[in-house]
């Protein structure tokens, strides 16, 4: 005859399969903190760019936000703030005078999550044409590369980069034979927002 489990093993048991319920309830995690884009030394906000703008003391007021094509943002109480052509630093600044009228303490920190403001544009005989983010630093050379390089049949000594800048038109050569021989290197210019690198 089989002796019963001790009464002690079974309540044991018991406990591994199904924990004692406190009541307390567990909190839901934390969202996780925003991640920060790397930014060009001459970044100034532009529209579509994403920004999480983070008070420090009121957090119902933190907010991300979209900059929209007429420059601005929207944040609560504080309603529509001109965000184009300021450096982040210079739009907290902006935020926290407005914000001053309804909380105590209007400290924030504006952090750019996503750049796509800054485009360049690579057209004609590359692999794959189109406009391409310009987050950080980017030479022609580079561009060309994330255009996926020339095809074949491109004319690689006669590439031209047009730029606004002053509503004129300006045009740069780049002859990519010369480059790759180390020769005539100055005409690997650094691109600008809204550079449109044509390849015949």
């Amino acid at each position: 005859m089989q002796r019963p489990f001790p009464v002690l093993m079974l309540v044991a048991a018991a406990m591994l399969v199904r924990p004692l319920d406190t009541g307390a309830q567990t909190p839901p995690p934390a969202p996780p903190a925003p991640v920060a884009a790397e930014l060009p030394a001459d970044y100034v906000i532009g529209p579509d760019d994403v920004l999480n703008v983070v008070f420090w003391t009121a957090k119902e007021m933190s907010h991300e936000v979209l900059v929209r094509p007429d420059g601005r943002i929207s944040l609560p109480l504080i309603n529509d703030v001109l965000a184009a052509g300021l450096t982040p630093l210079q739009l907290s600044e902006e935020i926290r005078g407005r914000a001053s009228k309804f909380v105590l303490d209007a400290g924030n920190t504006v952090i750019v999550t996503a750049i796509n403001s800054r485009r360049i544009y690579v057209v004609g005989e590359v692999s794959s044409p189109g406009q391409f983010p310009l987050a950080s630093e980017m030479t022609v050379l580079q561009a060309i590369g994330q255009a996926g390089g020339f095809v074949e049949g491109a004319n690689k000594g006669d590439v031209v980069i047009v730029r606004m800048e002053d509503d004129q038109e300006r045009r740069f050569k780049f002859d990519y034979n010369d480059v790759l021989r180390g020769r005539n290197l100055q005409q690997n210019i650094r691109l600008m927002p809204g550079d449109t690198i044509l390849v015949r």
